[in-house]
């Protein structure tokens, strides 16, 4: 194979593929409907038009960010939802494409909607990302001016309401929002533009009780526009070390290495692990497991009750025999002699092999 892979970060292809389509955003906001002080999920939505967003959600793809772009792209008055042609671009580079059914009440996904197996997580993650407001304000919406717009008993703390209004910049553009707040640690803040049929940006984090709470979900609008989006071809992307991935309950920090940086088919490639806790403070006396599955979905090493004494750990002469995206799982299996129970503390590292030649 000539040069299959090209050596470009996931950050650069979600970069390309905002810019591409990133021009008419400016031109589809300033002919947004008329501001009106209810607001709801799917609020201002034309047909013929499209949002892209960079999504981060803490049980997709270990909460590496992925692009998630949605295309109006007509209205069916008699089942009153928008079809709504979708794609991910994937933290790996891969394009998966969807033909959404949007219910006009909330932009929830209907069951009458093409959605392939691998965009499942996916439509998860959009359920509990830029839709996650849909519980508290469907159509026709509550005011941006009231004093309180539900609660969650999960959530405990403050309410959620709107609170102050704030100018926010995103790569899309700079937007006067209304900025909807909660509280349960930290806050957690979603920012609205009155005319935009999804929220602007999100940061929330997740529900612990000590330590660093990870990232819930964050997401920022990249662009928007009018017409067909053009949908970008798939790339694989060769990540470079090191990997630093925090585990879902946000205990613990795993960072992997490798050695050469490009994987190669058919020679050793030796794999370094760290292990910190969630103030990113070195964990001494770590049993961990390591697992190594091939592009071909082959698992070439499995391994339990490994030791990393001094929080570092060493796998060596792990060799592939097939070039393209692979997958290194790490799970702390104790600490210091206390076990992790039944909960599971893991990272699973995506990873490019590399073919000869």
């Amino acid at each position: 194979m000539n040069k299959l892979i090209t050596f470009v970060l996931a950050a650069l292809l979600i970069t390309i593929a905002v810019t591409s389509i990133a021009k008419s955003s400016e031109g589809l906001i300033k002919n947004a409907y008329a501001q009106s002080n209810n607001w709801y999920v799917g609020a201002g939505i034309q047909p013929d038009t499209y949002y892209t967003y960079k999504i981060q959600n803490g049980d997709t793809d270990n909460g590496q960010p992925f692009l998630m772009t949605i295309y109006f792209k007509q209205f069916n008055s008699t089942g009153s939802y928008w079809i709504a042609p979708a794609y991910v671009v994937t933290p790996g580079g891969e394009v998966i494409n969807a033909i959404l059914h949007l219910s006009d009440l909330d932009l929830s996904v209907l069951g009458t909607s093409s959605i392939p197996s691998n965009m499942q997580p996916y439509i998860a993650a959009y359920t509990s990302s830029i839709h996650w407001l849909a519980a508290f304000v469907p159509k026709p919406g509550q005011s941006l001016s009231s004093s309180y717009w539900g609660k969650i008993a999960s959530i405990g703390g403050s309410p959620i309401a709107p609170g102050a209004s704030a100018k926010v910049t995103v790569p899309a553009g700079t937007f006067d929002t209304k900025v909807i707040t909660y509280h349960k640690g930290v806050d957690n803040n979603i920012w609205i533009a009155p005319n935009l049929p999804y929220p602007v940006k999100a940061q929330t984090f997740a529900d612990v009780t000590t330590g660093t709470p990870p990232i819930q979900y964050a997401f920022d609008l990249q662009a928007a526009g009018q017409g067909q989006p053009p949908v970008p071809k798939s790339q694989i992307v060769v990540p470079k070390p090191p990997l630093t991935i925090q585990t879902a309950r946000g205990t613990y920090y795993i960072q992997l290495l490798w050695d050469p940086p490009a994987i190669p088919v058919g020679k050793p490639t030796n794999f370094g692990i760290l292990f910190e806790d969630n103030s990113q403070t070195i964990q001494n006396g770590v049993s961990y497991s390591f697992k190594v599955t091939d592009a071909n979905g082959k698992v070439i090493r499995d391994v339990h009750d490994q030791s990393a004494p001094d929080g570092t750990g060493m796998q060596q002469g792990i060799v592939f025999t097939k070039a393209g995206p692979a997958k290194v799982l790490v799970s702390i299996d104790g600490v210091q002699g206390q076990p992790m129970g039944e909960f599971v503390e893991q990272a699973s590292f995506q990873v490019v092999s590399l073919s000869k030649g």
